[in-house]
């Protein structure tokens, strides 16, 4: 099994800026894809970044030009820059990865226990 496991969540102001960052536990024999979702009071889960194994990125539209997700392979860990924040950014924000563990293991999905952000106006 992996645990992913986010840290970096916490409270800031209107127009501030954070770091997310999710480590695995462990190394993937294969990783498809690594994002970030987030889930507000009330509301589905909404995909926020996502990166691909060849290294290209896909953004929600409410995000563009504000956050930046990378990754560390070597470290297995992805990254979610987020800048110039606003109050409906507000949400959870958990981190998924679908790969493989081992050659013979099939593909799942996996998710973090998510980091509260709160963006204060």
């Amino acid at each position: 099994q992996v645990q992913l496991m986010e840290s970096g969540g916490g409270l800031v102001q209107t127009g501030g800026s954070r770091r997310l960052s999710c480590a695995a536990s462990r190394s993937f024999f294969a990783i498809n894809a690594m994002g970030w979702y987030r889930q507000a009071p009330g509301k589905q889960r909404e995909l926020v970044a996502i990166i691909i194994s060849s290294g290209n990125t896909n953004y929600a539209d409410s995000v563009k030009g504000r956050f930046s997700i990378s990754r560390d392979i070597a470290k297995n860990k992805v990254y979610l820059q987020m800048a110039n924040l606003k109050p409906e950014d507000t949400a959870v924000y958990y981190c998924n990865a679908v790969g493989r563990l081992t050659a013979s293991s099939r593909m799942e999905d996996y998710w973090g226990q998510g980091t509260q952000v709160t963006v204060s106006s």
